[in-house]
């Protein structure tokens, strides 16, 4: 596959891997309820998001709320909100630069940053992720305390994996070819254009 190919490849996971980071940070769905216990019979399904959290009714009615303060937030999601958007941001800014030029050196940048966007991204689902899983374990939280782990966890990974894919196969086929050709255009006689002198 030609470099024009890959970069086409690389194009088409970097976008898919910025509409799954956008969907991630988007949509209130990284914790929902856990239904264990006495939390079985219910009549609502409660989901958090980075932004606002909604409950949802057996009737299929759903409310939203954002977030009253940025304290009421756990660590984790504080820092997934500073972390995706910069993911984001950092993947557009790749991909506009793999558009505008196709020079190798060019390529490796957007590669690194889309290296680095998937990291930010991998990294807050995971961090909220393993949260989950904790809490859910301890028996000193209450069973109405606890969640499970929400869609946008495992859409955030997927997304992460992608932009890592792109950044990774950029990275290998970014290399500036080392040619013989290119440093033999300096070495040339100019014998022939100095003028010609005759010593009698």
């Amino acid at each position: 596959m030609g470099s024009s190919g890959v970069q086409i490849v690389c194009m088409a996971l970097g976008i898919l891997g910025l509409i799954a980071a956008v969907v991630t940070i988007a949509v209130p769905r990284w914790k929902i309820s856990a239904f264990i216990g006495q939390n079985i019979i219910t009549a609502q399904v409660q989901e958090e998001g980075l932004w606002m959290e909604c409950v949802v009714q057996s009737t299929g009615q759903q409310q939203c709320k954002s977030y009253d303060s940025l304290l009421i937030l756990s660590s984790d999601l504080q820092a997934a909100r500073a972390m995706t958007i910069i993911s984001c941001m950092l993947t557009v800014l790749s991909l506009l630069t793999l558009c505008a030029e196709v020079k190798p050196k060019v390529s490796l940048v957007s590669a690194i940053g889309l290296l680095i966007a998937g990291l930010l991204l991998i990294i807050p689902v995971s961090w909220a992720a393993h949260n989950v899983v904790r809490d859910f374990n301890n028996p000193l939280v209450a069973q109405a305390q606890k969640r499970e782990l929400g869609a946008c966890i495992f859409v955030g990974w997927g997304g992460g994996v992608l932009l890592l894919l792109a950044g990774g196969l950029l990275c290998c086929f970014s290399r500036p070819r080392s040619g013989g050709s290119s440093g033999t255009a300096k070495y040339y006689s100019n014998s022939a254009s100095a003028p010609s002198k005759n010593y009698v």
